[in-house]
């Protein structure tokens, strides 16, 4: 057998209710969202398991949520000694993967990944930033349409996710005119996207430069696995270029593609996606094919990870 990936899904990928089931049938997981309250000094678990939609959309309710839910949904599966040779998550997902390795622990990530979120989300006023997802355009195209789209203000590419989509943020104006340029030169949509704040681009460079102070509090560890950061899409495996890494992911672009082509050529074909959601599975298949994806975010897909892998 070839090498197994845990990887993790980023923000967008919540739900009420996420989680609940396994935490309700593996105390190891239960613990994870006990946690998580303690460290954010609310109840956690009543906000995902009992909360709204509306309330678990709020960017720093949405990271922590997210990072506690993977971390919770990942338990069972060391428990029973599946463990991954090669972890990477996209975007907030990048935390996730960290905690997997040992790099941070669990609950210094989750309240990192709050002020994470608020510092994103006050960086740029509501109304100002936008992200718009690109379909069915190469990359190339796809840059070159946010340079031409410049004169309107600040727009970049935010996320190469896998072959023919591409995210772009920046400014309204800018990614409005950056999503018509992609259409006519052949994209087959260009969607705005339902988001609060541009994420990945150079405009939230002050909450990454916010993020360092936090970081610069908490003590990181060696890693037992290594990571493939977003910002490079190489491994890390020194826990000394990790924070530089994660203050850069803020407002660089999110390599996902590459990373999971790196992952691809070292010999993983399992990829295993922990937490909400099965978006990343989405985005392999389509990168390469032929490569194994499963997910865990509840009792079923748990069940059938564990008869596919021999937990």
């Amino acid at each position: 057998m070839g090498k197994l990936a845990f990887i993790f899904p980023g923000q967008g990928a919540q739900y009420v209710g996420m989680g609940k089931q396994i935490s309700e049938q593996y105390k190891s997981a239960e613990v994870i969202f006990d946690q998580a309250s303690e460290a954010l000094g609310f109840d956690v678990k009543k906000m995902i398991f009992e909360g709204d939609e509306e309330t678990l959309k709020i960017t720093e309710n949405t990271q922590p949520a997210i990072l506690t839910t993977s971390v919770a949904c990942m338990q069972p599966l060391l428990e029973k000694g599946i463990k991954p040779d090669v972890v990477a998550g996209l975007s907030l997902g990048e935390y996730s993967a960290h905690v997997a390795a040992g790099t941070m622990d669990f609950k210094d990530a989750v309240a990192l990944v709050r002020k994470r979120g608020k510092y994103m989300q006050e960086e740029v006023p509501v109304g100002v930033g936008a992200m718009a997802a690109i379909v069915g355009l190469d990359n190339d195209s796809v840059i070159e349409c946010c340079k031409e789209a410049q004169s309107e203000g600040v727009v970049e590419p935010a996320n190469f996710n896998c072959p023919g989509q591409i995210v772009v943020a920046g400014e309204v104006k800018a990614v409005e005119k950056a999503a018509e340029l992609c259409k006519s030169k052949g994209a087959k949509r260009a969607i705005m996207l339902p988001v609060s704040a541009p994420f990945h681009c150079s405009m939230l460079k002050g909450a990454g430069e916010k993020l360092a102070m936090e970081l610069a509090k908490i003590e990181l560890n060696d890693m037992a696995i290594p990571v493939v950061s977003n910002v490079t899409a190489e491994y890390v495996t020194d826990k000394n270029l990790v924070k530089d890494l994660l203050i850069k992911q803020v407002s660089s672009s999110v390599l996902w593609e590459n990373s999971v082509r790196k992952m691809i050529d070292d010999g993983v074909d399992t990829f295993v996606e922990i937490g909400p959601g099965k978006t990343l599975c989405g985005f392999i298949k389509k990168i390469d094919k032929d490569a194994k994806t499963l997910n865990v975010e509840d009792m079923e897909t748990l069940n059938k990870v564990l008869e596919e892998l021999g937990g």
